[in-house]
């Protein structure tokens, strides 16, 4: 590895930690438990993948990344339930409000079907009473 690339891969690990951190700060120590073993860079690797190159700091805010999401999934239905759980959680703690996530889901009912958009705003209401089913 040379020193350019070398500055280049720890300038993109350092902007995958902070957008990590953004969406969720337990994120920023991800760690795969059990599969360190087997893979040693595992979390390296998947913190670079989807944070490092996917996501980067310009352009868009956490938080709206995270309302993209949970566009996305709303209309994906009910293969993504555990999914949007997770992204509803995270969006708010990036500062999303009820009722923005609320109106995404809303205006993914042109996309994903009546069905869908019900289906995700129940998940969302479990989440923010915090009775959702636990996995």
């Amino acid at each position: 590895m040379n020193d350019e690339f070398s500055k280049m891969f720890k300038a993109m690990m350092d902007q995958s930690q902070e957008m990590a951190k953004a969406f969720n700060p337990a994120l920023e120590t991800f760690r795969v438990k059990g599969f360190e073993d087997l893979i040693p860079t595992m979390s390296k690797d998947f913190m670079e993948m989807a944070f490092g190159r996917t996501f980067n700091r310009e352009g868009l805010d956490a938080k709206t990344r995270l309302l993209v999401t949970i566009a996305a999934l709303t209309v994906l239905g009910a293969q993504a339930d555990s999914q949007l759980k997770l992204t509803i959680r995270h969006a708010m703690q990036a500062g999303a409000k009820k009722r923005e996530i609320a109106e995404v889901i809303y205006q993914m009912s042109m996309f994903g079907g009546l069905p869908a958009m019900t289906r995700a705003l129940e998940i969302a209401q479990g989440v923010f009473d915090g009775t959702e089913e636990k996995e």
